[in-house]
């Protein structure tokens, strides 16, 4: 499996990176601000937005028991339990019919998480066309089942799975009936260092599991995102903010659209660059021959002269003989009279080479 198709857009080994503008919580609670947000992304040169449906009672308890409480050090412990959090952070589920059909309208694809099984019913009714599945939530074989069984394409985030989750989420999907996915190369801290991404995993991920690959990127910056793209990703997705200054619970670490639009920009450059496997000259190369080196007679010379370090020169242009022959003609004799700078070529020496 190397291609498949959400909308009219085909994912594939030798088509464009699937770029994913995600929103999570970025709206900050403001309809307007969601819908501004997809059209800032296409704009922007996203192929798709990703929303997340959730409740904060779908995806939690309203418990402040230890379990329940965020600890010290976590990116959002402001907000002391997991309830608080994602009752802040959630998009609300009127809002996802009219997101979806501003999409459609502007030509970008929306679609989203489900984080449980009736998220996933809601979205069918919305006609979903693909799934992510987050990375917390790759060991829920019941949510993946679910997901496969729509029929839909599915993105997978590896951040909290070891080998054997990917293998079981993988086996489930097939199982299931799901042959359309990728598998994202995911490091779940936010924002996530450098050092623990490892960007290699990502031809792996293709290799071991017969797909399609790509990152969900969490690191500050462009060049984590830019970088995969050189390792095979085909998918690619970052959290997106109209506005950085802008308190979210996702902004410290999403992309204003400059500098969305900046990685856009540069991962279709890496895609151009990385070319096929070629060491023909290329068009724009051969305007440049004059800076390659040929064989040039350096002084007047007159017939039956002797080839030799003074009167012949490797130089720039490439127009002569090439610069292999130097030693190869030193000793033989000129045909005739020659003025400095005429081309040395076979033509013009005695003898066979």
């Amino acid at each position: 499996m190397n291609s498949f198709t959400i909308n009219k857009t085909q994912l594939g080994n030798d088509r464009p990176c699937y770029i994913i503008a995600e929103m999570s919580a970025n709206h900050c609670g403001n309809f307007d601000k969601a819908i501004e947000i997809i059209h800032a992304a296409k704009e922007c040169g996203a192929d798709a937005v990703k929303l997340q449906t959730y409740r904060a009672d779908t995806i939690t308890l309203d418990c402040d028991k230890e379990d329940f409480r965020l600890p010290s050090g976590n990116a959002w412990e402001s907000h002391n339990t997991l309830f608080s959090l994602y009752e802040k952070a959630y998009t609300p589920w009127e809002w996802h019919e009219a997101l979806i059909a501003e999409g459609e309208k502007i030509g970008i694809d929306v679609f989203s998480s489900p984080f449980d099984i009736s998220a996933v019913e809601y979205l069918e009714n919305l006609n979903m066309p693909a799934y992510k599945i987050a990375s917390p939530e790759i060991t829920d074989v019941a949510l993946i089942k679910c997901v496969a069984r729509t029929g839909k394409p599915v993105i997978l985030s590896t951040g909290l799975a070891t080998y054997e989750d990917i293998e079981l989420a993988v086996k489930t999907l097939i199982d299931n009936g799901c042959s359309d996915y990728a598998l994202l190369k995911c490091t779940t801290a936010y924002p996530a260092p450098p050092e623990d991404i490892n960007l290699r995993t990502i031809p792996d991920l293709a290799e071991k599991f017969n797909c399609l690959s790509g990152i969900s990127d969490h690191s500050l910056g462009l060049g984590v995102a830019i970088s995969a793209v050189t390792l095979g990703a085909r998918v690619i997705e970052k959290h997106f903010v109209l506005d950085k200054n802008e308190e979210s619970v996702d902004s410290f670490f999403s992309l204003d659209p400059t500098e969305f639009k900046m990685m856009v920009t540069e991962v279709r450059t890496v895609e151009k660059a990385l070319g096929k496997i070629s060491y023909d000259l290329s068009p724009a190369s051969k305007k440049n021959l004059l800076a390659k080196r040929s064989l040039y007679i350096s002084r007047n010379v007159k017939k039956g002269d002797i080839i030799t370090a003074d009167n012949i020169q490797s130089v720039r242009p490439s127009y002569g003989l090439a610069p292999k022959y130097y030693e190869q003609v030193l000793g033989a004799r000129f045909t005739d009279n020659f003025s400095k700078g005429t081309r040395l070529s076979l033509d013009l020496i005695e003898g066979d080479f």
